[in-house]
């Protein structure tokens, strides 16, 4: 009949049926594997992966690791037992920079390869970092004998002297800071923690050097300059900057007539380079042989045994006071 409804129907009033029976077996199994996807989907994000930090080579190295603690990976170019001066990135270090966040170069002329990536495009996205920035460079120049071999190219070595060491750390944390300025804060605690171990360390080597007999130190090359001026040392090198270089003739007659004049006890070498011109020297002035550690990298043994750069310093500290008669 028009305008009368069948009876048994009620009007449709947009909203849909409510449903009170069970469901089909096959729709159950939908609506859990639908539920258990948006679990999935809800549950926590994975971590982000850690800020990766390159180091040219060890003291970079152990300052950034130090500063970025767990929150960072950390890796040297320059693997243990190598030493730096002539070593030169392969296709693969160059990719290791491009993917690294931050890059850490001493500068000073110890990395001449580090000019050509500077100023390249395709290391854009990565903050390169000189951490000898704030610090007045030395010219390598030995205040010994005048037959010495030198150069006037600066002295790289800013990281033997515990306060110059101080500074790079502190560029180092700014570095991080930059790149990660979520943890800020942690690398500045970081950096506060290490920086007390460096004072500490410079507070020993000038007490441990302050009343010696001597003062002249016959090293295997020119890596002391900014250790000698804090402490007040006389620096003798066998050889100049780089440690394969080796003394003409005349230059190495100086340096025996310097160390039997100043009655030198002991011939410094180094972990990293042959100590043979050492050893010979030493004969030929009737001295003996300790190990005075530019500390440019560390040997596999060192790295084994978990020797960082305290360690090694206060082991170059021991010998000091041993060859100079410390007292």
């Amino acid at each position: 009949m028009v305008g009368k409804r069948p009876p048994g129907r009620r009007p449709h009033r947009g909203r849909a049926p409510h449903l009170t029976g069970p469901l089909p077996p096959i729709r159950r199994a939908a609506l859990a594997a639908a539920l258990a996807l948006l679990a999935c989907n809800q549950g926590p994000a994975p971590p982000p992966a850690k800020l990766l930090v390159v180091a040219s080579f060890y003291p970079l190295y152990e300052f950034a690791r130090q500063v970025a603690g767990p929150l960072a990976r950390v890796v040297s170019l320059v693997p243990p037992g190598v030493e730096p001066h002539d070593w030169e990135p392969s296709p693969q270090d160059l990719t290791r920079i491009r993917e690294a966040r931050v890059f850490i170069y001493n500068g000073a002329g110890l990395e001449p390869w580090v000019a050509k990536l500077v100023n390249d495009p395709t290391f854009s996205r990565t903050l390169m970092v000189r951490a000898t920035e704030r610090v007045q460079l030395l010219s390598a120049a030995p205040s010994g004998p005048s037959g010495s071999p030198h150069t006037v190219s600066p002295d790289p070595h800013v990281w033997l002297d515990p306060l110059l060491a101080q500074s790079m750390v502190e560029t180092i944390r700014a570095a991080l800071a930059t790149a990660d300025p979520a943890h800020a804060a942690v690398y500045a605690e970081n950096a506060r923690e290490f920086v007390t171990k460096l004072q500490a360390l410079h507070e020993a080597f000038q007490a441990g050097l302050k009343a010696c007999a001597r003062r002249e130190v016959v090293t295997s090359h020119a890596a002391f300059s900014y250790l000698a001026r804090r402490y007040g040392l006389t620096v003798v090198p066998v050889m100049g900057l780089a440690p394969e270089s080796e003394p003409s003739p005349a230059q190495l007659a100086s340096i025996v007539r310097f160390a039997r004049e100043k009655k030198v006890k002991y011939i410094f070498f180094e972990t990293l380079v042959n100590p043979r011109l050492a050893e010979t020297l030493a004969r030929e002035v009737g001295a003996r042989t300790l190990v005075f550690n530019p500390i440019e990298g560390v040997t596999r043994e060192e790295q084994a045994a978990g020797r960082g750069y305290v360690a090694l310093m206060e082991e170059n500290l021991r010998n000091l006071r041993t060859a100079l008669d410390c007292r």
